[in-house]
């Protein structure tokens, strides 16, 4: 087990160390110039040159690439061109928001998708479970931003029950997590479906009900039990992804997480809060599929990690 942590912890680091490595060097070759962006359209040359010196834009890139790993090791990810403040303190301001988002979207997920997928494997191939199925495929091709309109339309405008926009009251929450729970209810319902189907036909279940066993334990003890590590590492996945921030739902439903931070920062080119946002939303998704990882275990005795890391 220490050996799998150590080499799962390497791991995170170097991939956290070489996607904000990437991100650092793709935003300096994009197209634009921060320099002229806050400088105004009115400025001379000479203005947009002392604002490059300012924003220390006039190094080279191997200096500036020092500089920010320096920085980096003092926890000091540099100061955001647009908000004048820490780009680690701005992100972590939008933080919350979107791990609020992320949360709720995925326990709405695990409550309707879990027991939607089983009601599907065990009504396999009849009228209803095609029916639902092809509601699912429905809800897996919808956009999320034209599923954010149409329940903007129906809830916050023809019947004004739910706040359009923003995260005044708790009431606010409602659209944008519905909107991101209903992709992820059609992907991981079907991804039930297909375990528990898997599962419900194997020969040990048929023995199992030989011996008198009720169908409700078959099915959520043993069949979900045999099913439960790729539907957890499903689900941990897709929230890992909700963490790096629902770029189109929250811009759609005015959301102040750290996607719409993105969008602003990208549209400005502020480079601090680019790499800050990178650093912080993919330190949480590496933690989180650590976790899944060490969650397998104890969802099936059969998995060990520590054996399994010294191979």
């Amino acid at each position: 087990m220490i050996t799998y942590l150590a080499r799962r912890v390497g791991q995170s680091l170097l991939t956290i160390f070489l996607t904000v490595s990437t991100v650092f060097v793709l935003v300096r070759l994009a197209p634009g110039d921060p320099a002229a962006a806050y400088a105004g359209p009115m400025a001379s040359p000479d203005d947009v040159e002392r604002v490059r010196e300012q924003l220390g834009l006039n190094e080279p890139l191997l200096s500036q690439y020092w500089i920010f790993l320096n920085g980096l090791l003092h926890g000091d990810l540099g100061t955001s061109f647009a908000f004048r403040a820490p780009a680690f303190d701005v992100v972590l301001g939008r933080l919350p928001y979107t791990i609020t988002l992320a949360v709720a979207a995925i326990v709405l997920t695990t409550l309707v998708a879990v027991p939607l997928g089983v009601w599907m494997a065990r009504r396999a191939d009849t009228r209803r479970e095609i029916g639902v199925n092809v509601a699912t495929i429905a809800g897996q091709s919808m956009p999320d931003f034209w599923t954010g309109v149409m329940l903007l339309t129906a809830f916050a405008v023809l019947l004004p029950v739910l706040p359009a926009s923003g995260f005044t009251t708790w009431g606010g929450l409602v659209l944008p997590a519905v909107t991101v729970a209903i992709l992820q209810i059609a992907l991981i319902s079907r991804l039930v479906r297909r375990e528990m189907g898997s599962a419900l036909g194997s020969p040990y279940l048929t023995v199992a009900r030989s011996r008198g066993i009720s169908e409700r334990v078959l099915v959520w003890r043993y069949a979900m039990g045999n099913s439960a590590v790729p539907v957890v590492t499903a689900l941990g996945t897709r929230f890992a992804a909700l963490l790096n921030g629902v770029v189109v739902v929250e811009v759609v439903f005015a959301w102040p997480g750290v996607g719409s931070l993105v969008v602003r920062a990208l549209e400005t080119r502020d480079y601090p809060v680019i790499q800050a946002t990178v650093l912080i939303t993919a330190a949480l998704a590496v933690a989180v599929q650590l976790l899944v990882d060490l969650s397998y275990p104890l969802l099936d005795p059969r998995v060990r990690l520590g054996k399994a890391a010294s191979r």
